[in-house]
């Protein structure tokens, strides 16, 4: 005879992922449009790029989510100047995301942990299980761009996302030297593993152009991101000149794109979100 506390417990667990997998399944379905952004190796800017990719799309008039699903190393809370911790949403058994301005809101493993420092531990499985709540259990509302930050690399947490959202569009921050680059031809491979079609190829730290003469300087090279774009028949959708007041904007967390709104770095962001912001139109 079967197990009746056994049997219980299974139709329990069951009755509990259909539940949230249709809070998931609601949630995606009032965001627009989802993006996933990738890199092939860490150091490449990726995370500035979402970050003022997502301030871009909002500065249009959008309505943006950035969720950070960089788990071990997030980064997208400081960058946007927010602090504290995420709070529950008036009416809902949900949280509100953080708000960066009207359009842009955001949320990260850092808007729950009470001490920023702590270090998460976590295999596989509880990865992806955060990464399904951080569109389920969060109160996004009605998104026209979800932009997602994922860690370096092929592993858990892009896997993830790919697996949860499934029509989220890879896009690849790459730097111009052949380092670099090596790597970017494995966020491809990856993609055409799990058979998504890349959105997209984003050249960033793509020259240096001096505040004082204008004169440009190839620092990390120039050209290859859109090279490798080529030889793969991807979308090169621009390249972002290197700028130490957009580090600089990171680390103090305010918006780069606000106070430094004429610079080539700045028109970039806006030329590329131009790009996504097609989409809609």
């Amino acid at each position: 005879m079967a197990d009746c506390k056994g049997s219980s417990m299974g139709i329990q667990e069951k009755n509990a992922a259909m539940e949230q997998q249709k809070k998931l399944n609601d949630a995606l379905s009032k965001i627009k449009h989802k993006f996933l952004v990738m890199s092939g190796k860490g150091g490449v800017g990726k995370t500035s790029v979402a970050v003022n990719l997502g301030i871009a799309l909002g500065n249009k008039g959008y309505k943006v989510g950035i969720m950070d699903v960089d788990l071990h190393g997030p980064d997208v809370p400081r960058m946007l100047g927010l602090s504290g911790l995420a709070s529950a949403c008036e009416g809902q058994n949900k949280l509100a995301p953080m708000r960066y301005s009207e359009n842009v809101s955001a949320m990260s493993i850092e808007c729950v942990m009470p001490n920023k420092d702590d270090a998460v531990i976590w295999r596989g499985p509880l990865k992806h299980s955060a990464i399904n709540q951080f569109i389920s259990d969060v109160a996004w509302g009605e998104l026209d761009f979800l932009i997602i930050d994922s860690p370096p690399g092929t592993g858990d947490e892009p896997l993830s996302v790919a697996q949860t959202i499934a029509d989220a569009r890879p896009i690849i921050v790459t730097t111009p030297q052949e380092v670099a680059l090596s790597d970017v031809r494995k966020s491809i491979n990856f993609c055409k593993k799990i058979q998504r079609e890349l959105f997209g190829l984003i050249e960033n730290m793509s020259g240096y152009v001096c505040p004082h003469c204008g004169k440009a300087v190839d620092l990390f090279g120039t050209g290859g991101g859109e090279k490798t774009a080529k030889q793969f028949g991807i979308n090169f959708l621009g390249r972002i000149p290197f700028d130490p007041n957009l580090v600089k904007a990171g680390d103090e967390g305010y918006s780069y794109q606000e106070k430094y709104k004429d610079t080539i770095a700045a028109e970039a962001f806006s030329a590329i979100a131009d790009k996504l912001a097609a989409l809609i139109k």
